[in-house]
């Protein structure tokens, strides 16, 4: 293993793929999201909003990054415009002017009207967008229009993040859906060139790191209510939620410092660096596991370890924006802190017998079960984790 070739980096994003393609493939529209280790579909008739929008990324990211002739690009873009299909055919509801949060059977199960999801229905577009799809850029626009309209809200330079079936916001906020629309912003502005998305990002950004100066490190904090005042109760007795768990995230510190180095180098303040070194640094520091290895999932307010579980995506967040900080710092620090999670991830975290990352660990890294990828995981994370680093690799 070695993590520093651009070509280690390809193979195990080609066989990554292969976990999923084509056996991800329904052919009577979109993709499965239910997978056992070896690759066995264990729900053929559940979608989320989330898994729909990140397959489209993931084929469209492979057919940009990792196919050498024109007929094998074609041929996964045009399964990222069968992955568009379904989120316009099945998850959009005409009757209530959005996507469903989730179907079973092809049937509405909650059309509960998610910042988060619409985020990923964005990134899809967009990234559909960079790697050929033409038609792609008006689904770029239709749903930016649809974030704005439903969802922004000037005063605090972020999105809201829920509303019911009729458009009505619930009074939560969360930094979650900021994080990816951020990230969505980011790749709408480099698919089209419209700056309106960067400056969008850039807000949101800025905005966030003011909100939470005071915190412990300047960490993010995930919850808050109505008027953007942190709720610290929320969700405490359930710090392993999905989307929203409680505690200071490691992996979400990290994301947000590879989000704030993209910002910075499509718009030129260099305070973003300084800011996601601080936060990169101390997140890893506190939530590195010196006993077992890798870094946990939660920390509390005082920054010690809630959650000692082991999840994927934080992992492959973290190596990507090591590696982003170390190309811009040039600090020797932060490769050292790219090669240990990769060395951690190499042992414990990827399925070397059939494929794809196993999304959770216990704290002292056995498995929990055998569902390697439910609903929310495609290793959309993972794939673009190892592009992110290939970019910075392919460039020294």
């Amino acid at each position: 293993m070695n993590c520093f070739d651009p070509e280690f980096l390809q193979r195990h994003v080609q066989r990554t793929m292969r976990f999923y393609h084509p056996r991800a493939i329904d052919p009577s529209g979109g993709f499965f999201h239910y997978f056992r280790d070896d690759g066995q579909v264990y729900n053929a008739s559940h979608r989320h909003l989330v898994s729909s929008a990140r397959f489209v990324v993931t084929y469209a990211r492979y057919a940009r990054y990792h196919c050498t002739s024109p007929d094998a690009a074609a041929e996964y873009l045009r399964w990222a415009r069968h992955g568009l299909a379904y989120l316009e055919q099945a998850h959009y509801q005409t009757r209530y002017q959005g996507y469903a949060w989730t179907l079973n059977d092809g049937a509405v199960e909650d059309q509960t009207h998610h910042c988060y999801g619409l985020a990923f229905v964005l990134l899809a577009y967009a990234e559909a967008h960079l790697a050929g799809v033409e038609e792609a850029r008006d689904g770029i626009a239709r749903t930016h229009a649809m974030l704005q309209r439903r969802f922004w809200e000037p005063q605090w330079q972020r999105f809201a993040d829920e509303a019911d079936c009729c458009w009505q916001l619930s009074d939560y906020r969360g930094q979650n859906a900021n994080m990816h629309a951020c990230e969505a912003l980011i790749s709408a502005y480099d698919a089209t060139g419209e700056t309106h998305y960067l400056d969008q990002a850039l807000s949101i950004g800025r905005s966030l790191l003011k909100a939470n100066r005071e915190n412990l490190h300047g960490w993010i904090w995930e919850h808050y209510n109505v008027n953007w005042q942190r709720d610290l109760d929320y969700n405490r007795d359930d710090p392993q939620h999905l989307f929203r768990p409680w505690g200071y995230q490691v992996g979400h510190q990290t994301e947000w410092a590879k989000l704030l180095v993209l910002l910075a180098e499509r718009g030129g303040d260099s305070s973003l660096i300084e800011a996601a070194e601080r936060l990169f640094v101390s997140a890893v520091s506190a939530g590195w596991d010196n006993e077992h290895g890798g870094l946990v999932y939660g920390l509390d307010l005082e920054g010690r370890v809630c959650d000692g579980d082991k999840y994927f995506w934080v992992q492959a967040e973290s190596f990507a924006a090591a590696a982003m900080l170390a190309e811009h710092t040039g600090k020797a620090l932060y490769w050292r802190w790219y090669r240990r999670l990769w060395d951690f991830s190499w042992q414990h975290m990827i399925d070397h017998r059939h494929g794809a990352w196993f999304r959770i660990l216990s704290a002292d890294n056995r498995h929990y079960s055998d569902q390697k990828s439910p609903a929310g995981k495609v290793d959309y994370h993972t794939m673009g984790a190892c592009q992110d680093v290939m970019r910075i690799l392919n460039n020294c």
